[in-house]
């Protein structure tokens, strides 16, 4: 059975405290001058928390965001709005639990002749114990790998991210360093629905992050090489970040996790800042798989870099995905 770095939410909330006094050598790089003036945007999950301080902050540099969001919709936006002082923000419903929903999304946006310049991978979930997607999947896995693996298709496939040009388009993954020690793919668990309380639930975000870190840096070698990067594919943890992911936690627990996320964690606002250095800064131009925990560079977990483990995890994911959803198309990368 797969196995997280932590299967303790008290204890996993306690080691992202740490992460906070770790040496941070980039952020003396990040200034006003990393802007986004001209470039489209997309940020998903960007209604709450990380990914709508992440919106605030992109339309503050001059980006014209696209705030993919299951909720909150049009109340975010507006509050984005205002925050930002940028009208150079729109919200779409996608919600990454429902398979169907990335398909109108990415062909709503194809239609309006949207592409994109950055694309920022935000939105994950955490829930007390497993729960069903409508595609039959478990929902903790869609949202925060499987779903990812498709939408980044979908987003190829509709030309709303082109690779190559004068500026290389850019897919930054948000992950977390809690998918270090997380242990390799399980593949006769992978796809499967199976009951899990609490404890599993928090070892499988962790070990979902590290199926995700697996699947980008697969995709860092098949859209780049040695000699050319097409698009910038990297990931960052942005550190402990006081949000809204705690949200479906039984009420007891949730009030421990929310105190100790108030007292210790970062806001989000700070939290964001990183993202957006890695998202606009020239240091990143012909990079690609690049891990940032929050402003320092780091290794990720070694079994990320295994390519025989990246190609098998991809192969498993395109099955999964012609299984579930009979538009799955996976050829194109």
């Amino acid at each position: 059975m797969s196995q997280g770095r932590f299967d303790n939410p008290i204890l996993a909330a306690l080691a992202g405290f740490w992460d906070r006094f770790g040496a941070q050598p980039l952020a003396q790089r990040f200034s006003d001058a990393d802007r986004f003036d001209g470039k489209n945007v997309l940020v998903t999950g960007a209604n709450s928390g990380l990914g709508f301080a992440l919106a605030v902050e992109i339309a503050k540099r001059g980006g014209a965001v696209t705030m993919a969001c299951r909720s909150q919709i049009p109340q975010a936006g507006l509050r984005a709005r205002r925050s930002s002082g940028s009208d150079q923000l729109e919200m779409r419903y996608c919600d990454l639990a429902k398979l169907e929903t990335l398909h109108e999304f990415c062909e709503a946006l194809a239609a309006d002749g949207v592409c994109f310049d950055v694309v920022i991978l935000n939105a994950a979930t955490t829930l007390p114990k497993s729960r069903r997607a409508q595609c039959g999947q478990d929902e903790m896995f869609l949202v925060n790998y499987l779903a990812n693996f498709v939408l980044v298709h979908l987003l190829m496939q509709h030309g709303l991210v082109v690779p190559g040009g004068l500026e290389q388009p850019r897919i930054v993954f948000v992950s977390s360093d809690s998918h270090q020690g997380a242990s390799a793919v399980d593949y006769d668990e992978f796809g499967n629905l199976f009951d899990y309380g609490v404890a599993k639930a928090i070892s499988n975000y962790s070990y979902f992050k590290l199926l995700l870190n697996t699947f980008a840096t697969e995709l860092d070698r098949r859209m780049n090489s040695d000699d050319e990067v097409q698009v910038q594919v990297n990931l960052i943890c942005p550190g402990p970040v006081n949000s809204n992911i705690i949200k479906a936690a039984p009420w007891p627990l949730r009030m421990v996790l929310r105190a100790i996320f108030w007292v210790i964690f970062k806001s989000p606002r700070k939290a964001a800042l990183p993202v957006v250095y890695l998202a606009a800064s020239p240091d990143f131009v012909g990079r690609s798989n690049q891990y940032l925990h929050m402003f320092g560079l780091k290794s990720m977990d070694p079994k990320v870099y295994n390519p025989a483990e990246g190609r098998r995890l991809w192969d498993q994911s395109a099955a999964l995905w012609r299984r579930i959803d009979e538009r799955a198309r996976v050829e194109l990368i």
